[in-house]
């Protein structure tokens, strides 16, 4: 029995966790920008839909060490970003055209 299609082809959860007791996040490192950038790509792409890409929010994602991050499913690869150009690779190479943007991927090891 073969599994039925995604509802989405690729989905994007970007880490906008704050940490208000001084520790070190994500939403430290301009990623709600990162976030936005990265929506407005993909809407002005036609990427954004059932079938297509989906961008999200999300809470912590545990990798704080490597942040901002932000994870593609359903290939689950690891991104660390550190500006727009960043943003619009991932969104052009992974999201449009499936090929994972290695210099981006966040080193296995870099947890919280």
């Amino acid at each position: 029995m073969s599994t039925p299609p995604s509802y989405y082809e690729r989905h994007i959860f970007f880490c906008l966790n704050e940490r208000t007791n001084g520790e070190d996040c994500c939403a430290h490192h301009g990623a709600q920008e990162a976030f936005d950038r990265c929506k407005a790509q993909v809407k002005a792409a036609g990427l954004a839909g059932p079938g297509k890409v989906r961008v999200n929010k999300a809470g912590c994602l545990d990798r704080c060490a490597a942040g901002p991050v932000a994870v593609v499913y359903p290939e689950a690869v690891w991104y660390s970003f550190v500006d727009e150009q960043d943003i619009d690779e991932i969104v052009e190479s992974h999201l449009k055209n499936g090929q994972v943007v290695e210099r981006l991927r966040t080193p296995a090891h870099l947890g919280r």
